[in-house]
């Protein structure tokens, strides 16, 4: 029956997002827009995961430095963050049908010089970036813009035709996907040979595989694996990121994170610590382009005095 279930799920979603690629590209930011906001409407549960994240981070975020006052109450940023997300869904039909050619060439790449500085070193590269923008496509567009492929790493489904689906999407513009089990010999690989690899930083992990860490005025375990990997691997780390304004896709390239050279647990949490910053930093300007529906603090959500 799974089986079965597993192979209706995958069909369903397969014509959803064929019907969803037809629409115009001159529709599809108001076809987002609206997407978006039918999800707000008929979600209540992740509606109100995201409502409570925003309201326990809000007064972090209102004090932070790059804070720019575009909302004034975490109930205006949950709407607008549902917006991001049904716009993003709309935009990754189009890719995954093959037919998302202008999504890409709508990209603007700022701090180019950054990559091509860390390129220059010779060895892999890693971009660190988070459920940020439209996370799929930075990593679709930076394969395209820079001509070189990508394996990005993520988490496989559980729906085995679901999966090699979304794969299919995710190999399109030279990028291939490593699965998180098992990933780090390839990974090593990949960066020993000079290789991209796009990795996540705003996953919440168990305690066994994160650093206890302060993430916008909250306790939350994140991922050691990119400080380790870094580390193991010698190559750089470019914190990226991807954002809209109005019709346009901004990928922002910082430049190279430079670590201490501190393998100890106490310097892997702070080299944690430093790298969730750059996540943090673009949730505070962006605020609304953030995946607040993923409960980044479970296990460890203490407020922070």
């Amino acid at each position: 029956m799974k089986q079965i279930s597993w192979a209706l799920q995958a069909a369903l979603f397969y014509l959803f997002t064929l019907a969803v690629s037809r629409i115009p590209e001159s529709l599809v930011l108001p076809a987002g827009r609206t997407t978006g906001l039918l999800m707000f409407r008929f979600l209540p549960g992740r509606r109100g995961i995201a409502l409570d994240n925003i309201r326990q981070a809000f007064p972090f975020m209102a004090r932070h430095p790059a804070w720019t006052g575009d909302f004034d109450s975490p109930e205006s940023i949950v709407r607008e963050s549902f917006v991001n997300l049904g716009t993003s869904l709309v935009e990754v039909c189009h890719l995954y049908h093959g037919r998302g050619d202008f999504v890409i060439n709508s990209i603007e790449l700022r701090g180019r010089e950054h990559y091509d500085a860390a390129r220059a070193r010779g060895k892999g590269l890693i971009f660190l970036t988070g459920h940020c923008g439209n996370w799929e496509l930075l990593a679709l567009g930076l394969s395209s813009l820079l001509n070189e492929s990508m394996s990005v790493v993520a988490r496989r489904q559980d729906n085995p035709y679901l999966n090699r689906m979304v794969e299919r999407m995710r190999m399109r513009y030279k990028s291939t996907v490593l699965y998180k089990h098992g990933a780090l010999k390839g990974i090593l690989a990949s960066l020993k040979k000079g290789q991209l690899i796009g990795m996540l930083a705003d996953q919440a992990v168990s305690p066994a595989e994160g650093a206890l860490i302060h993430v916008m005025g909250r306790t939350a375990w994140a991922s050691k694996a990119p400080v380790i990997i870094a580390q193991k691997s010698g190559a750089a780390i470019v914190p990226t990121f991807i954002h809209r304004e109005e019709n346009r896709r901004i990928i922002t390239c910082c430049p190279e994170h430079h670590f201490s050279g501190d393998m100890s647990e106490k310097g892997i949490q702070e080299e944690t610590q430093a790298l969730s910053r750059y996540v943090e930093e673009f949730v505070v300007a962006h605020p609304a382009q953030w995946y607040w529906v993923h409960r980044r603090w479970k296990r460890a959500g203490e407020v922070v005095e």
